[in-house]
Order: structure tokens, then C-alpha cells, then sequence
């Protein structure tokens, strides 16, 4: 059973910096997911990114850089989506992808440059369809 308060404010961080649309269809309507859901919205977002220690953006630079690192794309392009909620700029997103290549291969650094370059472009286009 999920502590309420980390609970609560896990899921308040994660649509914030995911977005309602896709906390709602992530698994939410697959029974055996719930505890997998429950974890995640808990422990990461209401334990991890609820901290004053990093301010949402490094904590969104910090992911990109993990998720790059560990070869982990679908989460790595719904992260460049978070950050750029976050207030992540493109260029900033760019130099972690260049660390990356430094330190995990250019491979890595690249799969992160077009992820920027794929969500960014669906993030422009849906910021002018919005207004």
C-alpha cells in the first residue's frame, strides 16, 4: 500500500512533467500493472523528484543522460518531452547528448540528438496547434 503524502505527490510531479494524457494510458487499465504504477508513482516521482535537492530541470538533464546511458529510447524520448515541460532548452539537452558521446559512446550521444530533434518538432507542433 502506497505511503499517501509520497503518494499523492508523486502523482501531482509525474503529470506535471509527463503530462495527464500519458499517466492515464500508461497500463493504468491493466489490473497486474497497478503495483508496477503504484511503485513508480511512489518512488521516483513522490520520493525522488519531490526533493529540494535538484530543481526539475537537472532532474530532467540528469534522466536523459541515465536513460542514455543505459540504451533505454522509448523512455528517453518521453524524457526529452518531460524536460522540455521542464524548461530544459534544446541546446542544453544537446550538450548532455554530447557528454554522453563522450563517456557512453557516440552511438548513445546520437540517439539522444535525434530524440531531442523527434520530440522537439512534435513539441513545436502541437505548442502551435494549441494557440
Amino acid at each position: 500500500m502506497p505511503s499517501s503524502e509520497r503518494y499523492a505527490a508523486g502523482d501531482r510531479i509525474r503529470r506535471e512533467v509527463l503530462g495527464d494524457a500519458h499517466v492515464n494510458s500508461m497500463l493504468s487499465d491493466w489490473p497486474p500493472a497497478k503495483p508496477l504504477l503504484d511503485l513508480i508513482t511512489e518512488y521516483p516521482w513522490g520520493s525522488v523528484w519531490a526533493r529540494e535537492g535538484l530543481d526539475r530541470r537537472m532532474r530532467s538533464l540528469v534522466n536523459l543522460a541515465l536513460l542514455t546511458a543505459l540504451n533505454r529510447p522509448e523512455e528517453l524520448r518521453l524524457n526529452v518531452h518531460g524536460a522540455l515541460r521542464n524548461g530544459c532548452s534544446v541546446e542544453e539537452m544537446a550538450e548532455v547528448a554530447l557528454q554522453c558521446a563522450a563517456y557512453a559512446g557516440a552511438p548513445a550521444g546520437i540517439a539522444l540528438m535525434k530524440a531531442i530533434h523527434e520530440v522537439h518538432e512534435t513539441h513545436e507542433v502541437r505548442e502551435a496547434h494549441d494557440t
